[in-house]
C-alpha cells in the first residue's frame, strides 16, 4: 500500500481521476435510458467524444504527469465544452467534477515538501523560545509582564 501511496504523492493523481470521472459521468448520462435526457445540443459524435476526450486526458494526467499542463487546459476546454453538447454537461455534475480535475492538475507542482502541520510549527516555535529564554532571562522580565498583559487583552477580546 506504501509504494502505491508513494507513486501518487509524485503526480497530479487527484486531478486526472476526478477528470476520468466527470469525463465517465457525462458519458453515462449520454447512454442512460432516463425520460429525464434532455436533448440539447449536438446529439451525433461530439456527444459521445468529448467525454471520451476528458476519460483520456485525466489518465494522460496520472500517467504523464511531465504534460500535465497542455492536458488540463484540454481537460478544462473539454469539460467546458460539454455544456453544449452532452446533457448539460451530464447535469453539471460532470462538468464540475472534470473543471475541478483539471484545475488541480494544472496548479499542481512537482517535488515539492510536505506541508508541516500547525502543532508541528508551534512545538518548534516553543522550543525555539524556551532555547532562548534561559539567555536573557534578566532583560526579559520587564517584557514579559507587557507581555502577560498583552495577552489577557488578547484574551478579553478573543
Amino acid at each position: 500500500m506504501s509504494d502505491f501511496r508513494e507513486w501518487r504523492g509524485h503526480r497530479p493523481f487527484a486531478g486526472g481521476l476526478l477528470l476520468a470521472l466527470g469525463g465517465a459521468e457525462i458519458l453515462l448520462t449520454m447512454k442512460a435510458p432516463l425520460p429525464v435526457i434532455l436533448k440539447i445540443g449536438m446529439q451525433g459524435l461530439a456527444g459521445y467524444l468529448l467525454p471520451s476526450l476528458m476519460i483520456v486526458c485525466g489518465l494522460l494526467i496520472i500517467f504523464n504527469p511531465a504534460q500535465r499542463l497542455f492536458y488540463s487546459i484540454l481537460g478544462i476546454m473539454l469539460s467546458l465544452g460539454t455544456w453544449l453538447t452532452s446533457n448539460i454537461g451530464g447535469f453539471v455534475v460532470g462538468l464540475l467534477m472534470g473543471a475541478v480535475g483539471s484545475t488541480l492538475a494544472f496548479g499542481w507542482l512537482p517535488d515539492q515538501e510536505p506541508r508541516r502541520k500547525r502543532a508541528e510549527k508551534r512545538a518548534e516555535k516553543a522550543a525555539r523560545a524556551s532555547a532562548q529564554a534561559p539567555a536573557s532571562a534578566s532583560a526579559s522580565a520587564s517584557a514579559s509582564a507587557s507581555a502577560s498583559a498583552s495577552e489577557k487583552h488578547a484574551a478579553e477580546l478573543g
